[in-house]
């Protein structure tokens, strides 16, 4: 009892540490910020989701001790619950029993069927979206002060970084005011997605992930996702706080295909001999410049629709044994 409560207090206070840095205003302090959900997810994953329950709710607390009650519902709600609710459903799996061909009547030992991982991006997304609205209502509850707010604190950062260009830079603010909903979706999106994996990384480098490696290039989307994306997108051109929540909805969904994309590559390259060197350049391509993603974004739409991946590997299978 007492191990437990050690690893999950020194989880929570690590999480803590990293969420509170921000404050400090260092530049260090933004990437110690997005990786705040990391020590409560190697938690979760490499001892179980209780752990990180309650090391997020000691967290919680001393933040809302020391920072005041915003700090304490901010972390809870970006930093704690998809910590726990990832971990946890890493670890979700059931019983399905197996059937021998050779003898039906043998005992044999249940398999474990793992939650999909198709499905944990989907609920990424949903955290990604959750946090993201949570974040935008804290400047307003209409999209019109949300807009507004936006405005002021980008024209301020801009006025004290170069005061001359803020004059003419209304034009600027007002672009980065209407991406900026969608981009902080994309951003919640990729950390979440990065500390998730991380994570598993770390427990099963340690021993502790009780699960095998899933194969990541076989991770698909419900077929739902697609008609989600559809209406989201939309609704976008709606108006209002309604289009905010679409266009959130639509970044967010739009990266998981984008993730999604990756994996058809990973597969659909599996025949070339410079595969390494193909993906790798694609890699670097997409962190380097950032819009190429959207090719990734397009693969995945289309294997959603026309399914490049099992046609590949059905294809790949070595014909049947002629019947003698």
């Amino acid at each position: 009892m007492m191990v437990f409560g050690l690893i999950a207090l020194i989880a929570g206070a690590a999480s803590a540490l990293m969420f509170a840095s921000i404050v400090s205003g260092a530049l260090i302090s933004l990437v110690l910020f997005y990786l705040a959900p990391l020590p409560l997810m190697v938690a979760a994953i490499g001892w179980g989701p209780l752990y990180a329950s309650l090391g997020g709710i000691a967290a919680a607390v001393g933040l809302g001790a020391i920072f005041g009650l915003p700090y304490c519902i901010a972390f809870a709600v970006t930093i704690a619950l998809p910590a726990w609710w990832l971990g946890h459903l890493v670890l979700l799996g059931r019983h399905v029993a197996g059937v021998t061909a050779v003898d039906v009547a043998a005992p044999v030992e249940p398999e474990i069927e793992w939650y999909p991982v198709g499905r944990i991006l989907l609920w990424i997304a949903g955290f990604a979206v959750l946090t993201t609205l949570a974040a935008l209502l804290t400047l307003g509850a209409d999209a019109d002060t949300i807009t507004a707010t936006l405005h002021r604190g980008l024209m301020r950062i801009l006025r004290a970084t170069d005061p001359q260009a803020a004059g003419e830079a209304d034009q600027f603010i007002d672009a980065l005011v209407r991406i900026a909903p969608a981009a902080a979706a994309i951003v919640s999106m990729m950390t979440l997605t990065l500390n998730l994996w991380l994570s598993a990384k770390v427990t099963a480098t340690s021993g502790r992930l009780r699960r095998p490696w899933p194969d990541l290039k076989t991770a698909e989307l419900p077929a739902m996702t697609l008609a989600v994306l559809c209406i989201a997108l939309a609704f976008c051109f709606t108006g209002g706080l309604l289009a905010i929540v679409a266009q959130i909805t639509t970044a967010a969904l739009m990266m998981a295909y984008a993730l999604t994309g990756f994996a058809v590559l990973h597969t659909l390259t599996l025949a070339l001999k410079s595969r390494t060197f193909w993906l790798g350049s694609t890699y670097a391509v997409v962190v380097v410049f950032g819009w190429p993603v959207i090719a990734m974004v397009i693969l995945g739409l289309a294997d959603a629709v026309f399914g490049f991946r099992e046609r590949f590997l059905r294809n790949r299978q070595p014909p049947p044994l002629p019947i003698s």
